[in-house]
């Protein structure tokens, strides 16, 4: 039985439909309103606030907290500086992605870190032998992502000078009288912010955020709204566009980074980590059979197949996590896992995991698509990720 999160209390109110899902054992809103469509929009063009407190968090501290992280992780956490934000993978002995998510260099030797699924495990059975100390916080700590065009503005009008926090990049602030951490982070690919809250007064931060938020269109959104946008980032999800290896059932359902498009994560100059002699290995056969590519569907085709059949498009507003075959002259080369319309782009999207030889931008392939329960093919063609970057994102805010 799911629980509620540290601002379950004021989400629930908001929350008109009703609409709920279970994420990692809490609460999570799928939607506020019947539709998405006013919680992207605040995404894309106002601010938005976020519920992410189910995240897993773990504090790594102790003499060899830097060289444990450095052992698991697939980047060289020597790069990154105090107060420093990096995004990474981790791998188990064969090269395969256990998880992903972000490590935060709070101190020399201590940091925060963030994953979708639980690894208190797999972390611990690889700190044999080193002074560390891991600790699951993840019911300590309530986390609040704020992301959209007005965001930073936003965060200023609270009291928090933000105008130098650069992109993945963090720094204490205050909100209505709490002592939080701001990190210049989010899961949109817009401007955007994650706020860390201690968990019994994560209610003062939502209303002092939610008091403040009307000059700048703050809106409630859920995960329908988050799934079209990070899709239109280019942003993977766990056990939708990759399976973990420690959850695969077969050989196929593991991935290796550079098969999900974390191969920039991967350093094979640093000291010794858990999986390099493997990714060494396949970058010498050439690199892996396939890779994480973007669709952009054709638009005509779909609406042809509609209008065979007497009816206008119908497409669903909400993204697709159910996964599909593409071709390529006649024969399957891949398969597209996340799919949906993109309100800005004003276009049908898609994640796809396809063979190498057919990754090329500009590339010509066809995805299925069932028009009244008869599979069909359309036109698709091979795009570079990501779909959407405004350069908001990561230039300095206009406050």
């Amino acid at each position: 039985m799911p629980i509620g999160t540290a601002f379950h209390e004021r989400t629930l109110p908001l929350c008109e439909s009703l609409n709920y899902r279970e994420w990692s054992g809490y609460y999570t809103v799928s939607v506020y309103e019947t539709h998405h469509e006013h919680e992207y929009n605040a995404i894309r063009n106002a601010a938005a606030l976020i519920d992410i407190s189910p995240l897993f968090k773990y504090l790594i501290t102790g003499r060899d907290a830097t060289r444990f992280v450095n052992r698991v992780i697939a980047r060289d956490i020597h790069k990154v500086a105090v107060g420093q934000v990096i995004y990474c993978c981790w791998c188990d002995e064969q090269g395969k992605v256990v998880d992903d998510g972000t490590i935060t260099r709070l101190e020399e030797n201590k940091y925060r870190w963030t994953a979708a699924d639980p690894n208190l495990r797999w972390f611990t059975q690889n700190a044999l032998g080193l002074d560390v100390h891991i600790e699951d916080v993840s019911e300590q700590l309530a986390a609040l992502a704020l992301q959209g065009p007005t965001s930073g503005r936003l965060l200023q009008a609270l009291g928090n000078d933000i105008r130098n926090l650069k992109y993945f990049r963090m720094m204490p602030g205050r909100i209505a009288g709490v002592n939080v951490d701001i990190s210049r982070t989010g899961y949109t690919g817009d401007l955007g912010y994650e706020i860390w809250v201690p968990w019994d007064r994560g209610l003062d931060a939502w209303d002092g955020i939610a008091a403040a938020g009307k000059p700048f269109d703050l809106h409630a959104a859920g995960m329908l709204a988050l799934d079209v946008a990070r899709i239109e980032a280019g942003l993977i999800l766990i056990e939708v566009d990759y399976t973990s290896s420690k959850k695969a059932l077969i050989e196929s359902q593991k991935f290796s980074p550079h098969e999900i498009g974390l191969g920039k994560l991967v350093d094979l100059k640093k000291e010794n980590f858990i999986g390099k002699a493997a990714l060494a290995e396949e970058q010498r056969r050439g690199g892996p059979e396939r890779q994480l590519v973007g669709l952009n569907l054709n638009w005509p085709d779909i609406e042809g197949l509609f209008d065979a059949v007497g009816l206008a498009p119908q497409i669903a507003a909400t993204a697709s996590r159910v996964h599909v075959p593409v071709y390529r002259g006649g024969s399957q080369v891949g398969r597209a896992t996340s799919t949906t319309w993109s309100p800005t782009l004003k276009k049908m999207i898609a994640l796809a995991s396809v063979g190498r030889h057919h990754a090329k931008p500009g590339a010509a392939l066809e995805m299925e698509l069932t028009v009244e329960a008869v599979r069909h093919r359309v036109r698709a063609t091979v795009a570079e990720l990501p779909f959407f970057n405004p350069r908001r994102k990561t230039a300095t805010p206009v406050i």
